[in-house]
């Protein structure tokens, strides 16, 4: 049951629709979207488009942008890839001869960009407006432009290496101040030109007109543009790169905590290991541990380690790789990995796998990947993260990233092109070893959970590697303590760090624990005496990620929403 707790600001409450968004003005064109009559699908791309323009730092309308959604009519469970692929022209060995094994910043980086065709694929297929009436939230944003907050100011202050994207970010060389209105031209241009082809098309009607602007991007001029940059930069991308890329429509992966269904992306991303950790997790009783207790958070890090491991021996692209997932997805197996687990010393680095291929019927392959060494790096704080249900039953769940410091910004177009590269490994014997068409090992991964067969709950948020764990244990705070959103997302949060990061170098800091402040200092000095190498975070940290997620009450036919206030979230409903 609950813990009597309150929040600093409430549970945002609705009987009609609802829209939870990283950024406050993206939550407010989703929620206009669905005013006007759109439907989740609708909100969500218009939502997620304005993350695009409000939040540069930290995503990109030509980085990436995972989906899942429902849809009532079809009654279908969908995963939209929104995630590029390396160019023909990369690989292992040219990486290893031109940059001695190293994967430089930059353009080099770079994979076909996806945000783009995921936004148009979903508003194609399961949306009912035009791309006109959804991007104009955004446009109007980039045209007009907005204040900037601070944690813009910031990112900008901290030093953009690119001239194009300080062109776009810094017009008369300083740095915005918060409050100074940011004006993106270019990216406004962009939409306006994308605008024009649809309205060409629309005597073929609106499926076919929003096909011609996906045609535009990566077979028309702005294809062209974009190659033609990235070229005359160094990089490696060609116009066959982008005319034959495609995001793909896949099943979702499922699975389940104590009667709660939860659906993910699949291994191409990390969401599988959000149902590794509840499946574990589901064996424990949280309640008898004391919320926040040492033995709690003791037990949540132990858990995520395994699963960390396991991501790291066997996650990949599975159209590249065998990836074990019926095994990694088994309940059996995650049962068998809990006797790794001591309860009262930590382990002080990254476990050893388990074997999924135990709990599956195909023959293992087998992996040969060396145990990773310690390794200086950061966490990567990019990404944002959009969720929308509308009045008809209909579900949405976007996770979308790529940052402006990490490859210049298109001259003329107002947007980097993905860097999501950085993902990848130089070791061929990784799962998520570089390879020509292959997609890197994506962090951003949106989630939505099921009861009795129907839409309960989407969530997501931004944060690396941290994802999967703040997403656990706010789903956790809600499950076993009661909590509504807005109570489980302000919550204070605890990560490990005993696994090779995402990014490049994949940072190694083996037993690390980040807290947040707010966790009691006893608890902190119990967890140091079990083993846990502990540093502390800020009370509400950025590190910590955002969260954002709707609740669906279908018995009471309410809608319950919250946003994270680490950064800029914002929840809206009717």
């Amino acid at each position: 049951m609950g813990r009597g707790l309150t929040s600093y600001k409430p549970a945002i409450m609705g009987v009609t629709h609802a829209v939870s968004a990283g950024h406050y003005h993206a939550a407010t064109a989703g929620f206009r979207i669905l005013e006007e009559g759109g439907n989740a699908i609708d909100a969500g791309v218009a939502s997620g488009i304005a993350i695009n323009v409000v939040f540069p730092q930290w995503t990109s309308f030509g980085g990436v942008a995972p989906i899942i959604l429902y849809h009532a009519d079809k009654n279908e469970t969908i995963t939209i890839s929104g995630l590029g692929r390396w160019p023909r022209a990369a690989s292992i060995e040219f990486f290893e001869r031109e940059h001695a094994g190293d994967l430089p910043d930059g353009i080099l980086r770079t994979v076909t960009p996806s945000a783009a065709d995921a936004w148009l694929t979903a508003l194609e297929l399961y949306g009912t407006m035009s791309f006109e009436q959804i991007v104009t939230p955004a446009l109007e944003l980039a045209d007009s432009g907005f204040p900037v907050p601070s944690l813009l100011s910031q990112y900008i202050g901290d030093g953009i290496r690119w001239p194009s994207t300080r062109d776009v970010f810094m017009p008369n060389g300083s740095i915005p101040k918060v409050g100074d209105v940011l004006v993106q031209k270019d990216l406004a241009n962009t939409f306006y030109r994308m605008i024009e082809v649809e309205r060409a098309a629309s005597s073929k009607g609106r499926e076919a007109a929003i096909g011609a602007v996906r045609d535009f991007f990566y077979k028309g001029d702005l294809a062209k543009e974009m190659v033609r940059f990235c070229q005359d930069q160094g990089g490696l991308l060609t116009m066959e790169d982008m005319s034959s890329f495609r995001v793909k429509l896949e099943p979702a992966q499922w699975g389940s905590y104590k009667g709660i269904d939860v659906a993910t992306c699949g291994p191409w991303c990390q969401g599988p290991l959000l149902i590794q950790f509840l499946h574990m997790l589901e064996g424990f009783d949280f309640q008898s541990m004391g919320y926040l207790s040492a033995d709690y958070i003791h037990t949540m890090l132990e858990v995520f380690k395994l699963a960390f491991s396991d991501r790291h021996h066997y996650y990949g692209d599975p159209e590249f790789v065998e990836v074990p997932i019926d095994g990694l997805m088994s309940k059996a197996f995650a049962k068998s990995r809990l006797a790794a687990i001591d309860h009262q010393i930590a382990n002080p680095e990254m476990p050893v796998p388990g074997n999924p291929w135990a709990f599956q019927s195909e023959t293992p392959s087998v992996s040969t990947i060396a145990r990773p060494t310690a390794t200086t790096g950061s966490l990567g704080e990019d990404t944002s993260y959009t969720c929308v249900v509308d009045r008809w039953g209909n579900v949405f769940s976007a996770t979308p990233s790529d940052t402006f410091d990490a490859t210049p910004i298109v001259p003329g177009l107002g947007f980097i092109l993905s860097s999501r590269g950085s993902q990848s490994w130089l070791d061929p014997s990784h799962p998520s070893a570089l390879a020509p068409g292959k997609r890197p090992r994506l962090t951003p991964n949106p989630a939505l959970a099921f009861k009795n067969g129907r839409p309960w709950m989407p969530f997501g948020t931004p944060g690396g590697d941290i994802q999967c764990q703040a997403m656990a244990e706010m789903f956790v705070n809600i499950v076993e303590f009661g909590m509504d959103p807005q109570q489980a997302i302000e919550e204070p949060r605890f990560a490990t760090s005993s696994y090779p990061g995402s990014f490049w170098p994949h940072a190694y800091h083996p037993g690390l624990v980040t807290l947040e402040g707010r966790i009691d200092p006893s608890t902190v000095a119990e967890l140091e005496r079990r083993g846990h190498n502990v540093e502390i975070w800020d009370e509400w940290d950025v590190k910590a990620g955002n969260l954002a997620a709707i609740e669906i009450d279908h018995e009471r036919g309410i809608l319950r929403a919250g946003a994270d206030s680490r950064r800029e979230g914002y929840a809206i409903a009717r």
